[in-house]
């Protein structure tokens, strides 16, 4: 048989190779751990609406991974695809119980800082964070949306998704303002890597937030996100229901995790994530 005769093996690419689970168990469910179950399914709509479904049979710490999501969505039903293998398409489902219900509103908040932190150790790129649910990376001089978060209240706990793009190459790109980790420079694009330098960041941020009783501030959570978050500075254009309008400089991420805008006429209105349809700098570009 000559190679042109051969079988094409569906991990052909040889660039995008499968996840290997057994490893990913050994490496994050230990003893003690956050992370008590881990499954990797080959395909499915979408990783939050399947834990969703099963929110009331599922012990905390359960993470569901994709090589490929037909249906993934962002906030307000965005549709998010993209090639299998080519990303990091997954959920996890935590109960807080301790936390009061009021502040589970900084889990996509606490997530992102996990994330942006893990991965710039994991694949050493610079990371950064558009409020309230996007991680950011530089190609070409220009910040570029190379992630999402999408959190969801189901049964008595919080589903909490993440969307990456890992090796995706440029004419891969659903949008000229999306990026992957490759096309930033990324010294790893090894999948299991970065979702065990992700999910080991969320353990830890995870744990201080609600060993503080879900204190952002105390937990040290509300500093680090205004850190690393891109939007803070900026002159940003809110829109909100009822095609209210609401624009001013960004100045703050307050106690409850919502944006403050500092207004034309002097005052500092925040805004919370809930109420955003659209968050674009005053231009019109990315914030």
């Amino acid at each position: 048989m000559t190679p042109s005769d051969a079988p094409q093996s569906r991990w052909s690419d040889l660039d995008r190779p499968p996840l290997n689970v057994p490893a990913l168990r050994r490496g994050l469910l230990r003893p003690g751990a956050l992370w008590t179950a881990l499954d990797v399914v080959e395909s499915t709509g979408s990783t939050n609406t399947d834990l969703a479904a099963r929110a009331g049979s599922l012990s905390e710490g359960t993470v569901l991974v994709a090589e490929e999501q037909t249906a993934g969505r962002g906030r307000l039903e965005r549709t998010w695809t993209a090639p299998a293998r080519s990303g990091l398409f997954f959920s996890v489902y935590l109960t807080p119980g301790n936390v009061p219900a009021e502040r589970w509103g900084w889990l996509p908040l606490l997530t992102g800082v996990a994330a942006a932190t893990g991965l710039a150790r994991a694949a050493g790129v610079d990371m950064a964070l558009k409020w309230p649910n996007d991680l950011l990376v530089t190609v070409e001089g220009q910040e570029r949306k190379t992630g999402g978060i999408l959190a969801e209240r189901a049964g008595d706990g919080v589903v909490i998704g993440i969307g990456l793009n890992v090796s995706l190459r440029a004419d891969e790109l659903p949008a000229p303002t999306a990026a992957s980790l490759a096309l930033a420079g990324a010294v790893s694009v090894d999948r299991e890597t970065l979702l065990r330098g992700v999910l080991r960041s969320l353990e830890h941020w995870y744990g201080l937030w609600r060993d503080a009783d879900g204190d952002a501030a105390a937990s040290g959570l509300q500093e680090a996100y205004a850190a690393g978050c891109a939007t803070l500075g900026k002159a940003v254009r809110a829109q909100l229901p009822g095609d209210r309008v609401l624009t001013g400089e960004a100045v703050a991420i307050d106690g409850d995790g919502r944006l403050v805008l500092s207004t034309g006429d002097g005052l500092r209105e925040p805004v919370s994530a809930g109420d955003i349809v659209h968050l674009r700098g005053a231009e019109g570009g990315l914030t």
